[in-house]
């Protein structure tokens, strides 16, 4: 079954109408790389001035939402803190609520300074990530570094722009010798779009990881309910009521689906057309479809 394809103002008003809780992916939907998506700026402005509820969710992993905040703000995108809910924000929700993580124990982290500092933000101590010692190439045969630690209670794999052989080691080493130790994602996404191409993304560079402990990860998010029960449970709000924008089948629009939520899928992004229509279309199928979520500032002019 074909998604509804939304192309008229009567369409874009009746979705509106509908919806409570607006849950936004970022890239691919708000911005692409350094350039807001036209049209996005006065949707937004729409949206809340018709008192819709704006939650920005993202995978992005290696940015906290202090970090985030910043970038909104150089976009000239209005935005508060406690509107955007990242991965990594996800994952320290996560091991502080439900793993409810020891306080003497540590978890080593693949990621980046926003990751850590999510982490910090619920109490919970780290190791790796961005420490300048774990920044660093080992030589073939030189393991002296890679030892057991017993303080390690849990590797949490994010993007890491900084990836090397010894934090793979190190990591692998406490998920192989450390009793109990966890192991989570922040998120499993093979790619991430910027600047109209992708990269490799989370699940990528976890996967080296994953083959070698030949161990099954926590996925904290998208397309994972994990990050959706966390959502919910701090912005309280029907499922039914809210709609899932995004740009990607597997991630934004699996999401949705399997956790009650509405999907709106919009191209530009990382999906392409022939992915939703066509023979080969894929089994993942979102609500509703149109080209931008800037196509709705139409309704501003409207108003």
């Amino acid at each position: 079954m074909a998604p509804q394809t939304l192309s008229t103002v009567e369409e874009y008003k009746k979705l509106v109408d509908s919806v409570e809780v607006f849950l936004l992916d970022c890239d691919g939907v708000i911005y692409h790389g350094p350039q807001v998506v036209p049209g996005v700026k006065e949707v937004l402005k729409y949206l809340r001035s018709i008192g819709k509820r704006i939650l920005f969710v993202t995978n992005n992993a290696s940015k906290s939402r202090r970090m985030y905040k910043s970038t909104f703000d150089k976009l000239g995108i209005e935005v508060s803190e406690n509107e955007i809910f990242g991965s990594a924000y996800a994952s320290a929700v996560y091991m502080s609520k439900i793993l409810q993580f020891p306080k003497d124990k540590r978890v080593y982290v693949i990621g980046q300074a926003g990751l850590e500092e999510e982490l910090d933000a619920v109490g919970i101590a780290h190791a790796g990530g961005s420490d300048p010692e774990d920044r660093v190439f080992i030589d073939q045969g030189d393991y002296s570094s890679v030892v057991a630690d017993p303080s390690i209670g849990a590797v949490l794999c994010g993007f890491d722009a900084y990836i090397n052989y010894k934090k793979y080691s190190k990591a692998y080493t406490y998920l192989k010798d450390n009793e109990g130790c966890h192991f989570l994602l922040t998120n499993q996404d093979a790619t991430f779009p910027t600047n109209g191409t992708t990269y490799p993304g989370s699940g990528a560079m976890s996967a080296p990881l994953v083959f070698a402990s030949k161990r099954t990860p926590t996925i904290i998010g998208k397309p994972n309910k994990i990050m959706m029960d966390a959502i919910i449970a701090e912005h309280h709000f029907d499922p039914a009521k809210a709609l899932m924008v995004g740009d990607n089948l597997s991630t934004d629009i699996e999401f949705g689906l399997g956790s009650g939520v509405r999907t709106l899928l919009v191209f530009g992004g990382v999906t392409k057309r022939e992915q939703v229509f066509g023979d080969n279309a894929s089994e993942t199928v979102p609500d509703f479809v149109m080209e931008s979520l800037g196509d709705l500032a139409v309704l501003a002019k409207e108003k």
